[in-house]
């Protein structure tokens, strides 16, 4: 099937939220829109949306003369398999004893790696990303100290792969999944069954700690949420009545410039910062309960 994309800018961010809005009104309709700041310090945003039928030329037109926009640029893109494209670009991912790597990497396991199988998906979380790479390398530090979790909870586990991670270094360990997306759900059983894990973590489809498994498994030795500061913020005092004392944290999805807020929110609720890892533009913290 082929796939059209129709892009334009335009200065204010209003402005294309209110074109993104219209967009998705038009015949033949998008499967999909986004409105992005470019970050060049020019003011302008951008605003695309992905078409499986050309888009009218005369539709679009209007919105640019509506909108003040720039002309859209119309593209057809070649009908590709981007899982496979995916799966062919994105090499293994050292983490310290963990290596992440996909089906077609499967020879390249190191001896002695702690081996996570995790493939390209609709899901977040493939060990390439700064967060997710800081989760795990902030594991394995933990791990390394002689920490042993016997309940472990991560909280938007996307493809699963902290908690696999965990289930692999601490095998009596408790181990539960949750996601609000119920896609990432089934990549993560997916990726479970694909490590002969299935019956060693629990995936869950819900929102924080609302479902009631986890909830009754707390408290937890260790918590993963690797998500974002306004979801982090917003979870501070669940994720915190869940841990044990002496219990860890482990929270990424974090930019740079906002690890001081996240990490002053926690501290509020007793839970203080041990150790923080920035790379590129995202930041990690390590944080643990007061006992």
């Amino acid at each position: 099937m082929p796939t059209f994309t129709a892009l334009t800018t335009l200065a204010g961010k209003s402005a294309a939220a209110r074109l993104g809005e219209a967009m998705e009104r038009l015949d033949p309709p998008p499967v999909g829109v986004g409105v992005f700041e470019i970050e060049d310090g020019s003011g302008l945003w951008e605003v695309g949306g992905y078409f499986t039928a050309a888009p009218d030329p005369a539709a679009l037109a209007l919105l640019v003369a509506a909108f003040g926009a720039n002309p859209f640029a119309v593209s057809e893109l070649p009908e590709t398999d981007w899982v496979a494209h995916v799966r062919r670009e994105l090499a293994p991912v050292s983490a310290g004893r963990f290596f992440v790597y996909g089906s077609h990497d499967a020879d390249k396991v190191p001896a002695g790696a702690v081996p996570l199988l995790i493939e390209a998906a609709m899901a977040f979380g493939t060990g390439h990303h700064g967060t997710t790479l800081g989760c795990l390398r902030m594991l394995d530090r933990l791990v390394g100290r002689g920490f042993v979790a016997g309940r472990v909870a991560d909280i938007g586990c996307g493809t699963a792969v902290l908690a696999l991670a965990a289930a692999r270094v601490w095998r009596d360990a408790v181990v539960l999944a949750g996601d609000i997306d119920p896609v990432a759900v089934e990549v993560a059983r997916a990726n479970l069954a694909a490590n002969g894990m299935t019956d060693r973590v629990t995936c869950i489809e819900a929102a924080g700690f609302e479902h009631g498994e986890l909830a009754q498994a707390a408290p937890y030795d260790l918590v993963f949420a690797n998500i974002l500061k306004g979801p982090l913020v917003a979870l501070a005092p669940d994720i915190v009545s869940r841990m044990r004392a002496g219990g860890y944290a482990i929270l990424s999805g974090i930019l740079n410039e906002q690890a001081a807020d996240v990490a002053e929110v926690y501290a509020r609720s007793g839970i203080n910062e041990v150790e923080r890892a920035r790379i590129g533009d995202w930041t990690t913290l390590l944080l643990q309960k007061s006992a």
